[in-house]
């Protein structure tokens, strides 16, 4: 009899670690000597003489003296597959307090973008870059010898910088718990790149921490502490947890008035499979019986009520690949599959709670800066043919045995009020909810900003909060400029209007946003112009209308589209062969 693990694992979240768990997360990376410069605490100045970065690759840093005394800390932390409305905050029913919380004492930003897809996200807020210059312009590549180098090689370049490299330069500390996916094989782990201690998954997983059970047959994943493998004790492992306490470990073992820190926080939840403890489930059981179009109206009429939107945004049509819920065939398994999904999200929020009040208990959350976003919309994909049908139906949806999704219905209403999901450029692929509270946050609290941001503006922003400037090279390689732009004088409350347009691609979807116009197309398909001022949710293209704009901004998209290295899908897609991940 197959049996389900909620009770386990909720008084897994409850009680303290056994002692072996806890030097198992205590015990210090193995030989590396990054690692053990971190640990012993260098200062400032003999950090950077240790690394050679002082004089040779970071030549215009400012002297200790001239900098302030201590930098704030840096918390950026990143959902997986969240969509837009999904949080309390943004207008959604799930419970998601200390997100919530984090929002009224900072600024939500109502225009904020991502890539559209997990790993390229992932390249781009790591970098400052566009995707395809990091050489993440597609998914994560699994076997090293199977794609060539260049901007879909799916690792991360030698010719970038990341956030923990940069800041590491500049006298951090630097931590990660969560999920990479950028680079599967040494030497394309975290603590290849920056960071101090890591800890996560190297691509997905199930919550239950079965590094076999996964929706391929035969896939095996991989798990990483520090520079080895991790293999997670189950049962009673649930991978939303286990990613709040490593972090809270790392912060634990951080000396409160040392060096300043950068957490990166990449946080799995609510990513497909829907796993989450019985308990945890029963909260919003029934909750969604009344269906999806009564879940998006109520989403629409909050966020309308809290002023993130207006009336630039009227609440998009159903999708049209989506029934009407009085013809859906097992309206039960429907409510069943948002209920999990809800619980995910909420125990992420508990999670993440943790890391908050560990800052608060160090004395550290008033001098620490910290970021929440998504690095996507909600994900469409119907993952219920991977098992058995009875493994994905009640009562054993959500435990160890399932792997399903929650489908396009409940995908429509992760991205309240717009159009589309994850991969797609419309709105409800890339429109992320965005928060920051902490030192650099200036103006009413809880106020909301109508900038408009994207995910490559983190290492301009996160340099500026350091004090240091970005390097023109890195371990004697030239860089690429940044393409992001520092959000500072957003979070201060300053006028900031972006300069200089957004790009997007993905497997041949196209986008490109300049001031209010935005153009979407796909290879070998018409463009569609939109005016998001008037018309957020892009409902009625101009395209017909304004064909000297079009020709306009589609000329500069394909300057952009060759500057970064952008090929036609259809050339492109032969060599992205998919290989299951190599052993470590």
């Amino acid at each position: 009899m197959l049996q389900r693990s909620g009770n386990t694992l909720l008084r897994y979240r409850r009680r303290k670690r056994s002692r072996n768990q806890t030097d198992s997360l205590m015990k210090k990376p193995a030989a590396h000597p990054i690692s053990r410069s971190a640990a012993r605490g260098f200062q400032r100045r003999d950090f950077l003489r240790t690394l050679g970065l002082a004089a040779a690759t970071f030549p215009q840093l400012l002297r200790a003296a001239d900098r302030p005394r201590r930098p704030p800390n840096i918390v950026l932390i990143m959902a997986d597959d969240l969509g837009f409305s999904d949080l309390g905050c943004y207008g959604s029913e799930i419970r998601t307090p200390h997100l919530d919380a984090l929002a009224a004492r900072g600024v939500r930003f109502s225009q904020f973008y991502n890539c559209a897809v997990c790993c390229p996200t992932r390249g781009s807020i790591m970098t400052g870059l566009y995707p395809h210059q990091s050489g993440m312009g597609w998914m994560v590549q699994h076997n090293s010898d199977t794609r060539p180098p260049g901007p879909y090689q799916g690792y991360l370049n030698d010719r970038c910088l990341t956030l923990a490299e940069a800041l590491k330069g500049a006298g951090y500390r630097t931590f990660m718990s969560g999920k990479w996916h950028l680079g599967e094989n040494r030497p394309h782990w975290p603590v290849d790149r920056g960071f101090d201690r890591s800890f996560g998954l190297l691509s997905g997983l199930n919550y239950y921490g079965y590094l076999d059970k996964e929706w391929v047959p035969g896939l095996v994943r991989h798990m990483f502490q520090d520079d080895r493998p991790y293999f997670p004790k189950t049962p009673g492992f649930y991978l939303s947890d286990a990613i709040a306490d490593h972090a809270v470990e790392f912060l634990e073992g951080t000396p409160v008035d040392g060096d300043p820190f950068f957490l990166y926080l990449p946080v799995y939840a609510p990513h497909y499979p829907l796993h989450a403890p019985e308990e945890a489930i029963a909260k919003y059981r029934g909750r969604y019986r009344q269906g999806w179009d009564a879940v998006r109206r109520e989403r629409y009429a909050r966020l309308r009520a809290s002023g993130i939107i207006g009336d630039e945004s009227p609440l998009s049509p159903r999708d049209p690949g989506v029934p009407a819920w009085t013809e859906v065939e097992d309206p039960d398994l429907m409510d069943l599959k948002m209920a999990i999904y809800a619980a995910q999200i909420e125990i992420m929020d508990a999670g993440i709670g943790r890391v908050f009040e560990q800052l608060r208990k160090s004395g550290r959350e008033e001098d620490t800066q910290i970021f929440f976003l998504s690095d996507n919309g909600g994900c469409e994909g119907d993952l219920s043919g991977v098992r058995p049908k009875e493994l994905n139906s009640a009562p054993y949806l959500g435990g160890p045995e399932s792997y399903d999704g929650y489908g396009r219905g409940w995908a429509n209403v992760s991205g309240t009020p717009y159009r589309k999901f994850k991969t797609m450029m419309q709105e409800g692929g890339i429109a992320t909810p965005m928060i920051a509270a902490g030192p650099c946050v200036r103006g009413q609290p809880g106020r909301l900003c109508r900038d408009v941001g994207h995910v490559m503006d983190f290492m301009p922003t996160c340099l500026e909060i350091a004090g240091a400037p970005y390097p023109a090279q890195f371990k004697g390689r030239e860089l690429p400029p940044l393409e992001g732009a520092s959000l500072m004088k957003s979070l201060r409350g300053e006028s900031n209007p972006r300069v200089r347009p957004i790009y997007w691609e993905f497997e041949g979807r196209r986008a490109m946003r300049d001031g209010p116009w935005k153009l979407i197309g796909a290879d070998n398909a018409a463009w569609e112009l939109y005016d998001l001022s008037q018309d957020r949710s892009e409902l009625h293209d101009l395209a017909r209308q304004q064909p000297e704009r079009v020709r306009e901004m589609s000329t500069r998209y394909a300057a952009w589209a060759d500057r970064c290295g952008i090929r036609p899908w259809a050339e492109v897609a032969p060599r992205m062969k998919n290989v299951l991940p190599v052993k470590v």
